[in-house]
């Protein structure tokens, strides 16, 4: 049941459920929202709800009593439920809990597919950040904010990255993969863009990614010149979330595709190198609150052909990707690591 439209005093709500099922980028864009409610109310019990794979990201966050799955919600009955995913599932979560008031993240998915289907842009030149959208949700329960997102790394977490970190020189993390092919920079310009950085800065190059990228960062490996691979430090598939997010927070730079890790980079405030392909600023990914230089195809006719990517390029050229010129990342990702060393 969908409740008034502007709560006055903090003492009516006592109890916050939060519910975002997945997946990685969209989970990590809610930790605004969860520090602006904690601020809001503070005695409340705020608990999480999402899937299971995706509890690590909020565990530690002072802001939150617990983190739950659909299956273990501590409570049946709530003052406030924000559902920031909107879906069919959430619905029905919802339906099942006895919950006073009701706000939802609304997604205007027409929007997105007149973009796509039509290349109709309705989105009126102004870029509006997922999270903004998010916050639309509490719009007269909570004041707005200018939070960053938020990541707690446990104690073991940040130990881990520091044996795989400790002394050397600069630290570029590449993310370098993504769900979807036509959201992922291809990997033989990655390997150029660490030779041609590495043969200029003397830096070392994290491969970071999940286990179906470990053989893609066997790939770029194999594609860089014999001296530099004991410059390259291939962790995809080799960590867990958090320990992933523990490498990001000691980095000095992060080149990445469209995808979770680079949201979980933005955490910690690194600056990013953000590669595009399919993917468009107007759908509302763009990194929140953390410096970051945008490289992409603008004026592309069939762009963005998906909102959220695809298995091959629908035109066969995969234009959006391949014309980003792996010399242009390097020579800029070069000056970046001169003017931090000077």
């Amino acid at each position: 049941m969908v409740g008034v439209l502007v709560v006055t005093r903090s003492e009516v709500i006592r109890s916050i459920l939060i519910v975002r099922l997945s997946s990685i980028g969209d989970i990590v864009l809610t930790t605004p929202v969860i520090r602006e409610l904690r601020q809001a109310f503070p005695e409340a019990r705020i608990d999480f709800c999402t899937k299971s794979p995706f509890m690590t990201l909020l565990a530690g966050n002072p802001s939150l009593t617990s983190v739950c799955t659909p299956e273990t919600i501590p409570h049946g009955t709530y003052d406030l439920a924000v559902d920031l995913q909107n879906n069919r599932h959430s619905r029905a979560l919802l339906r099942s809990l006895d919950v006073r008031m009701v706000r939802r993240y609304r997604k205007r998915n027409w929007m997105k597919l007149a973009l796509v289907k039509c290349k109709l842009n309705f989105y009126g030149g102004v870029y509006r950040s997922v999270v903004d959208r998010y916050r639309e949700s509490i719009d007269g329960i909570v004041p707005p904010g200018s939070e960053r997102c938020a990541l707690f790394p446990a104690t073991e977490d940040r130990e881990f990255a520091l044996q795989i970190l400790d002394g050397g020189g600069p630290v570029l993390a590449v993310c370098f993969g993504a769900n979807h092919f036509t959201k992922r920079y291809p990997e033989e310009r990655f390997a150029e863009v660490i030779s041609r950085v590495a043969s200029t800065v003397d830096l070392r190059v994290l491969l970071l990614g999940g286990k179906e990228d470990a053989a893609g960062a066997g790939r770029i490996l194999a594609a860089l010149p014999e001296p530099l691979h004991s410059r390259v430090i291939p962790m995809a598939g080799r960590t867990t979330l958090m320990q992933s997010a523990a490498l990001l927070e000691r980095s000095d730079l992060v080149l990445c595709n469209d995808t979770g890790l680079m949201h979980m980079a933005s955490a910690f405030g690194r600056r990013l190198l953000v590669l595009f392909g399919s993917s468009a600023r107007e759908f509302g990914f763009l990194p929140w609150a953390t410096p970051f230089e945008l490289f992409e195809i603008p004026g592309l006719a069939c762009r963005p052909c998906s909102h959220i990517g695809r298995d091959s390029c629908p035109k066969g050229h995969f234009r959006c990707m391949n014309d980003i010129g792996a010399e242009k990342i390097a020579t800029r990702i070069v000056e970046l690591l001169e003017t931090r060393r000077s």
